[in-house]
């Protein structure tokens, strides 16, 4: 299995200017990002609408690559939204799903059928054009360069280290800094939009 953090210092190295939606991997994400102004966190409260936000950012930004972190329990909850992307293909989308095989957020209780999903080939069945898997960190970090250097829409599975969370929602060190305020001010400023 592979370490989130460790995963998320390989993907910097490659980042450029996209615009990174942290999803499930935020709290790891804070601390890495060399560019937070690009970072779009949504927080704890979003679990099941990370793809679909993210999606629809990259339709509304095309000439941006849009990267996704995901977790495959907030993937169930939503999993038509495989089908709109692939039907769609924005050129600039990558979907990377950190699958852990629970809810870690909410204290480590088993996803459904946990052990015998395979989202890289529920992926490629939707549509995707460009679906990988990876269950170590090398296999992950050697393929970031051909990865990302596809247009999209790609999706990579990665099989990755649980980091539970057993304190209560509201004891929990928050790792979204910047209000939402903050966070679109920050991204139409530097991608030049207006408000």
């Amino acid at each position: 299995m592979i370490d989130t953090a460790a995963m998320l210092k390989a993907f910097n190295a490659h980042r450029g200017d996209a615009i990174v939606v942290p999803g499930r991997g935020g709290k790891h994400w804070v601390h890495i990002s060399g560019e937070p102004h690009l970072d779009l966190p949504m927080g704890d409260p979003a679990m099941g609408g990370h793809s679909g936000f993210a999606f629809g950012l990259a339709l509304a930004q095309p000439k941006r690559r849009v990267v996704l972190f995901d977790s495959e329990g907030d993937l169930q909850m939503s999993l038509g939204i495989l089908l709109t992307i692939a039907e769609l293909k924005p050129a600039n989308f990558y979907h990377f799903l950190l699958d852990n095989e629970c809810y870690a957020t909410t204290g480590g209780q088993p996803v459904p059928n946990a052990k015998n999903v395979d989202y890289a080939m529920m992926a490629r069945a939707a549509g995707y054009p460009r679906v990988y898997s990876f269950t170590e960190l090398g296999g992950v970090t050697a393929a970031l360069p051909e990865i990302l250097g596809q247009p999209g829409p790609v999706f990579v599975a990665m099989k990755v280290n649980p980091d539970i969370e057993n304190k209560p929602i509201g004891d929990r060190v928050r790792w979204r800094t910047r209000g939402w305020t903050q966070v679109i001010a920050d991204l139409q400023r530097k991608i030049g939009i207006a408000a």
